[in-house]
C-alpha cells in the first residue's frame, strides 16, 4: 500500500517554516506593539461597546457590577466597573475609556480592566442572532438552563453560577464551542446533505466524486456559523483545521501529523495574533495534540475502543495541564469522560428539539446535573512541575517509553487530586 506524502519531505523544511514564522510574527506583534503604545498614551476615548457579561462583587462593603465587554472599534475584550443598578445584557453602551499606563501588552492583546464612565446605554438592534436567542430563552422557565442552551449554540458567556457548576463538573470543554461541536455538526449535516446529493449526482453529474463535493457545502455552511457566533478563538482553530485537513485529504496528503498541527497553530497565530494570550486557544490545541498522539499510539484498535481510549485519555491526560490554571478539583470530575461520550447524542438532538419548539425536555435531567453538590479543593501543580510535563508529552511523540511514562504521571497525577 502506497504511504501519503508528508507535508513536510525533511525536518529541516519543517524547522525552515518555523523560523519564518517566528520572523513574520513578531514582525506583526510589533504592530500590535504600536498600536498598544498609542492606546496608553492619551487620556481617554470613546468607543461603543457590547455587553457580554455582567456579574456583582463586593468590596469594603460596596457592592459593583463587573461588565466583560467587546469594542469592534478597538478590537478590545475587556472588563470594567461601574456603580450604576441595572441590567446591562444585550445593550449596547457608549463608554468613556481612562486607559492607564501601567496596562501590559499582553493585557492589551488579551483581557484586560478598564477604568470607564457610562455615558450612554441603547438596545441593540433586532437582528437574527438575537431572535434566535429569544428562541431559545422561550422554551425555558429556568434562566440556568437558558443560559447553557445559548451557549453551547451561540457561544454566550455563562451566569456565574453555572459556570462554576461546569467547573466542578469538569465540562468546560463541551460549553465552550470547539471542534467537538464541528465534528458533531459537520456528521450531522453530511448524514443529510448526502443522501440529497447522490439524487442529482447519479442524474446530472455522476463524475463528480460526492465526499468532496458534499463536504465542502458542509464547510461553507460551517464557515458561516463560526462567523455567526462571532469567531471564538477555540472555534476558529478547529475550523481552520478542519478546512485545512479537507484539503490535505484532497490533495492526498497525511492528515494525522504534529507537524500538520503545528502548521495550523502557526497559520492561526499570524492571522490572529491576538490568540497567542488566548488560554482557550492552548487548552484546544493541547487537547488535539493528545489525541493525536492517542490516535498515534493506539492506532491498531477497534473504532469503538478508539472511541472510549480518546474519551477518557484526553481528560486524564489534560488533567495536569488544566491543573496548572484552574485549580479547582471535584470528585464530580470523574464524570468527565462519561458526559463526554454522552454530549455526542445530547447535542444534534437538542438541537432538533428546539428547532421544533420543544427545547425543554432535557430541562428536568440538566437542572439535576447542575444542582449536584461535591466538596471543591483547590489542587494547583506547580508550573515546574507543568513544564516538565509538556516536554515529557512532546518526548512521548517520538519514544514509545515516554509514551507510558506519560501515562503512568497523568494517572499518578489524577490519583493524588482525587484522593487527597
Amino acid at each position: 500500500m502506497l504511504e501519503k506524502p508528508k507535508l513536510f519531505l525533511t525536518a529541516k523544511e519543517f524547522w525552515l517554516v518555523v523560523a519564518i514564522f517566528l520572523v513574520t510574527l513578531a514582525v506583526r506583534l510589533s504592530f500590535f506593539y504600536d498600536e498598544y503604545q498609542d492606546f496608553i498614551s492619551k487620556p481617554f476615548y470613546f468607543t461603543q461597546v457590547e455587553v457580554l457579561q455582567q456579574y456583582e462583587k463586593e468590596k469594603k462593603g460596596k457592592t459593583y457590577t463587573i461588565l466583560r465587554v467587546y469594542s469592534s472599534e478597538l478590537d478590545l475584550n475587556f472588563f470594567t466597573r461601574t456603580y450604576r443598578k441595572e441590567n446591562f445584557i444585550d445593550k449596547r453602551i457608549r463608554l468613556k475609556l481612562f486607559p492607564y499606563q501601567e496596562m501590559r501588552f499582553v493585557e492589551y492583546l488579551g483581557t484586560s480592566f478598564i477604568s470607564s464612565r457610562i455615558n450612554a446605554v441603547s438596545d441593540k438592534s433586532d437582528s437574527f442572532k438575537s431572535s434566535v436567542l429569544s428562541t431559545i430563552e422561550s422554551q425555558h422557565s429556568e434562566p440556568i438552563i437558558v443560559s447553557f442552551y445559548q451557549a453551547i449554540f451561540l457561544a454566550t458567556p455563562l451566569q456565574k453560577k453555572l459556570r462554576d457548576q461546569v467547573s466542578t463538573l469538569g465540562i468546560s470543554h463541551l460549553i465552550a464551542l470547539s471542534g467537538l461541536h464541528l465534528a458533531i455538526l459537520s456528521g450531522v449535516l453530511f448524514f443529510l446533505l448526502r443522501p440529497l446529493y447522490r439524487i442529482f449526482q447519479q442524474r446530472y453529474f455522476p463524475y463528480r466524486f460526492d465526499l468532496i463535493d458534499v463536504g465542502f457545502l458542509v464547510l461553507v455552511i460551517l464557515g458561516w456559523y463560526v462567523w455567526f457566533v462571532d469567531s471564538p478563538a477555540s472555534l476558529l482553530r478547529s475550523y481552520a483545521m478542519m478546512v485545512v485537513g479537507w484539503s490535505v485529504l484532497v490533495l492526498g496528503i497525511e492528515l494525522l501529523s504534529f507537524s500538520f498541527l503545528a502548521t495550523i497553530v502557526m497559520v492561526l497565530l499570524l492571522l490572529f495574533p491576538k490568540m497567542l494570550v488566548s488560554l482557550a486557544f492552548w487548552f484546544s490545541v493541547s487537547g488535539v495534540f493528545y489525541i493525536f498522539l492517542l490516535l498515534k499510539r493506539f492506532s491498531d484498535v477497534n473504532k469503538f475502543l478508539m472511541t472510549l481510549i480518546i474519551s477518557f485519555g484526553i481528560f486524564i491526560l489534560m488533567l495536569p495541564i488544566v491543573h496548572m490554571i484552574f485549580p479547582m478539583t471535584s470528585t464530580l470530575q470523574l464524570y468527565s469522560p462519561l458526559l463526554s461520550l454522552g454530549f455526542s447524542f445530547f447535542y444534534p438532538i437538542s438541537i432538533f428539539f428546539h428547532t421544533v419548539g420543544m427545547g425543554g425536555v432535557f430541562d428536568g435531567l440538566l437542572l439535576k446535573l447542575f444542582t449536584l453538590e461535591s466538596q471543591v479543593v483547590d489542587v494547583k501543580l506547580d508550573m515546574v512541575f507543568g513544564v516538565g510535563y509538556l516536554l515529557l508529552s512532546i518526548g512521548a511523540i517520538y519514544y514509545t517509553r515516554l509514551f507510558y511514562l506519560l501515562l503512568l504521571v497523568a494517572f499518578g497525577f489524577m490519583g493524588w487530586i482525587f484522593l487527597l
